[in-house]
């Protein structure tokens, strides 16, 4: 049996927040929405948890977040920035200031992961029980397996919208519980009629079912990815930049390639659950009044840690 790490991606710049929205208190004991997270974890099974942080990150975080927890999980750090991992030939671009997505930040991760592990975001909220599947679903998963075998935890996308502005989703398409294709979405909105998307800055809105599924970046995978993202970054490099200097490497879209080119399954768990993240500083007063419900119904302890 394999035994899962959970990867926690943490090194993002926050600008649509507007601070390190990573170490908002959200909880009544001054708990983060990462507290949330490795609590669940906790309870699902996981037993090891990796952060992935900005190198200057590590004393705060620290702090705030990884002396509280490590008691009650194994933890390790892995570091993001512009110039780690960068291959040979390649430099920072001048005026670069975004890492370079999420795909790289998994790479980042290469050496603290020895086995199968599960990918989130720091500043979602996904419910227990996504947490509970996948770590299941990673405990069992032949990480040998050629096609390559990975999951998701595929969310509605009415479920995963906010009243503060527009967000990123990985639009799936599904036969059954296997994922066929995912168009990862940068621009999508709640409108009075529903879920809606722009490819054009938000000029023309068009509509999208609120049933649709929807990826959340809670995904399952094996060490082999590692050597699919280390194999295709140069070209990303080389060619993705081209309209977009800013422009990131994606583990959606990476997916989507590796489907395409039929590298990889991808297993969906779906989930009923109603996301909760922090994308706008408005975001914040709902993410509090959530956290306090789930409280009052008994789902989590009043202090997480105590």
């Amino acid at each position: 049996m394999n035994e899962p790490t959970l990867v926690i991606l943490a090194a993002g710049l926050s600008s649509r927040y507007g601070s390190p929205k990573q170490i908002e208190q959200v909880g009544p004991g001054g708990e983060f929405l990462i507290d949330y997270s490795v609590y669940d974890a906790v309870r699902a099974g996981f037993k090891r948890v990796v952060f992935l942080i900005a190198p200057d990150m590590r004393a705060d975080f620290e702090d705030a977040i990884g002396a509280r927890v490590r008691g009650h999980i194994e933890t390790a750090y892995a570091y993001q920035s512009l110039d780690r991992l960068l291959p040979e030939g390649f430099g920072v671009p001048a005026g670069r200031v975004k890492p370079w997505g999420t795909a790289h930040a998994l790479l980042c991760c290469r050496e603290a992961v020895d086995g199968p592990f599960a990918m989130i975001n720091a500043d979602d909220f996904y419910g227990a029980g996504a947490y509970a599947a996948m770590y299941g679903w990673l405990r069992n998963v032949d990480t040998q397996a050629r096609p390559m075998r990975f999951s998701m935890v595929g969310y509605r996308l009415g479920n995963t919208v906010t009243e503060a502005g527009r967000v990123c989703r990985g639009v799936c398409r599904a036969s059954g519980a296997r994922l066929e294709a995912i168009r990862e979405l940068t621009y999508v909105v709640k409108t009075p009629a529903g879920p809606a998307c722009s490819t054009d800055g938000g000029a023309t809105l068009s509509p999208l079912a609120a049933d649709t599924t929807v990826s959340m970046n809670f995904w399952g995978f094996t060490p082999a990815l590692f050597d699919e993202i280390e194999r295709r970054f140069p070209d990303f490099l080389a060619h993705g930049l081209d309209e977009n200097p800013q422009a990131e490497m994606l583990v959606p879209n990476l997916v989507g390639r590796l489907l395409n080119e039929g590298l990889c399954t991808v297993d969906i768990m779906p989930s009923e659950d109603v996301w909760h993240g922090m994308t706008y500083r408005e975001d914040k007063a709902e993410v509090v009044a959530a956290i306090r419900a789930l409280i009052d119904a008994g789902e989590y302890p009043e202090y997480l840690w105590k």
